[in-house]
């Protein structure tokens, strides 16, 4: 049996590069491989393209993978390309039909498929939650990552993982 997998796509590798823990990333939940579907790696450019492929090439923590759909998946995927983008219609029928998970911020374009199908996805602050109650992260480096990333030109909400800290804590 297979391993899970999650399919990342271009928004969360941008937010991780912007935010200086790409490297960070897999290691969250390494009870999962992690891997990037061809297109999504098509969309990528500049310094996060090379973080990219220097970690692919070093690390070898994230995995280059070709969608090669046939049947079903491709039809959904063109579907999909109706009303989403490549890299996130590629991603969402990837998972459709091979049961792993989606680590996408874009939740726009991703939240109402994946809960009509039962697809598990991943945002950028689900990782982030991951790596502070793992201890790969404290809540200030948190804090710092979403501002680092805003500074950058992303957009990602406030949370108060001094809180959610807090509360880990209490539970432990």
């Amino acid at each position: 049996m297979s391993k899970v997998k999650v399919v990342l796509d271009a928004d969360v590798i941008i937010h991780f590069a912007k935010g200086g823990y790409l490297s960070v990333l897999p290691t969250i939940l390494n009870e999962y491989d992690h891997i990037v579907l061809d297109i999504v790696y098509d969309e990528l450019r500049g310094d996060v393209r090379t973080q990219l492929d220097n970690q692919m090439t070093f690390l070898k923590n994230i995995q280059l993978v070709s969608f090669e759909a046939t049947g079903e998946m491709m039809y959904e995927y063109f579907r999909l390309l109706e009303n989403k983008g490549k890299g996130e219609s590629a991603c969402l029928a990837y998972c459709r039909y091979t049961n792993n998970v989606i680590g996408s911020s874009n939740l726009r374009d991703t939240s109402d498929y994946c809960n009509r199908y039962g697809i598990v996805y991943l945002t950028t602050i689900d990782f982030l939650y991951y790596a502070v109650s793992r201890n790969l992260m404290n809540s200030d480096e948190a804090v710092g990552f979403i501002a680092e990333v805003r500074n950058k030109g992303s957009i990602l909400p406030d949370v108060d993982f001094g809180k959610i800290q807090s509360e880990l804590g209490a539970i432990i």
